[in-house]
C-alpha cells in the first residue's frame, strides 16, 4: 500500500474542503467577522454576495433534480451488465463501501448500506454461477486507533446468505480504491473479475482495476439515480424542494469527480 497513516489522514481531511457542506459553512465562516462589526458600505456588499453565494450553492447542490441529474451523469457511464451472458469469470470482487464499529450501544459491528448492497450483488451473482470465488476486498479505514475491516464483515455477512466460506477470500488490507485494485491484483494475476460496487463509484474503480491489468467487467449495483438523463424530467414538484439526501448525492458525485482527475493527474487510471 503506497500511503503511510499519517498521509491517508491527510487523503481523509483535504476530502472535506470538496463538499458542498464544506463550502457552505466556509462562506458562514466569513459572513461572521463581517456582520460582527457595524458594517461599512462595501462591508455590507461583502455580506450581500457572501449571503447570495451561500443560499445558491445550497439550493443547487440540495435540490433532488440537481443532484439526481448530476450523480446521474457518472451512474450512466457504467454499462449496464447482461446477465444472460454465458460468459465466466475468474472470481467477483465485491469493493467495501464502509462499516460502521460496534460501541456502548451499537452491539455489533455493522455494514453500511451501500456495503450490504453490494455483498448481496456479489452472492447473488456467485449463485447464479458467474465465478467460483469471491473477493470481498477492503480494509480498515480507521484513522485513529483500529476499527473493523470491511472485508471480513462482507464475508460474514456473504455467509450468512448462503454463500460457502471455502469459495471466499477477505482482502483486507486495503483502504482506498486505488488500493483495492493492487491488493486484488496481487491476489489473482492477470485474471477476470466481475467487478461489483455503487453504480456511481463504478467509472472510477474500473479505470484503476483495468490499469491494474485486470480484465475488469462491471457490475454496478445501488443506483441513486432513476433514469437516464436524456430521458427528462417526470415533473414531480417535489424534485424541486431542497433535501438533505440530495445535498448528500451532490456530495458523492463531487467527491467521484475530483477523486477521479487527482488518479488520472497521477497516472493511475
Amino acid at each position: 500500500m503506497d500511503m503511510s497513516p499519517f498521509l491517508f489522514g491527510l487523503y481523509k481531511l483535504a476530502k472535506y474542503g470538496l463538499y458542498p457542506l464544506t463550502w457552505i459553512l466556509f462562506i458562514l465562516g466569513l459572513l461572521i467577522p463581517l456582520t460582527w462589526f457595524q458594517p461599512s458600505p462595501r462591508r455590507l456588499r461583502w455580506i450581500r454576495s457572501l449571503t447570495v453565494a451561500a443560499f445558491f450553492v445550497l439550493l443547487v447542490f440540495g435540490t433532488p433534480l440537481v443532484a439526481t441529474r448530476f450523480i446521474g451523469q457518472i451512474e450512466e457511464q457504467a454499462p449496464a451488465f447482461d446477465l444472460t451472458t454465458m460468459r465466466r469469470f475468474d472470481a467477483i470482487v465485491v469493493l467495501g463501501g464502509g462499516v460502521a464499529s460496534k460501541g456502548t450501544l451499537r452491539p455489533t459491528n455493522e455494514l453500511s448500506p451501500s456495503s450490504m448492497q453490494r455483498t448481496i450483488c456479489g452472492a447473488d451473482l456467485y449463485a447464479k454461477g458467474f465465478a467460483p470465488r469471491i473477493i470481498f476486498a477492503g480494509g480498515d479505514a480507521s484513522i485513529f486507533g483500529e476499527g473493523p475491516q470491511e472485508g471480513v464483515e462482507m464475508q460474514r455477512f456473504a455467509l450468512r446468505l448462503g454463500v460457502p466460506e471455502e469459495a471466499t477470500i477477505v482482502e483486507g488490507r486495503s483502504r482506498t480504491t486505488y488500493e483495492n485494485a493492487v491488493a486484488t491484483k496481487q491476489i489473482l494475476g492477470a485474471g477476470s473479475v466481475l467487478m461489483v460496487t455503487s453504480a456511481y463509484h463504478m467509472p472510477r474503480a474500473i479505470g484503476l482495476f483495468r490499469k491494474q491489468g485486470l480484465e475488469a467487467t462491471p457490475y454496478p449495483c445501488t443506483f441513486l439515480a432513476q433514469d437516464r438523463i436524456k430521458d427528462g424530467w417526470d415533473g414531480d414538484p417535489f424534485d424541486l424542494i431542497p433535501e438533505v439526501e440530495a445535498l448528500r448525492r451532490s456530495t458523492l458525485a463531487v467527491n467521484e469527480l475530483v477523486g477521479t482527475l487527482i488518479y488520472r493527474i497521477s497516472g493511475k487510471i
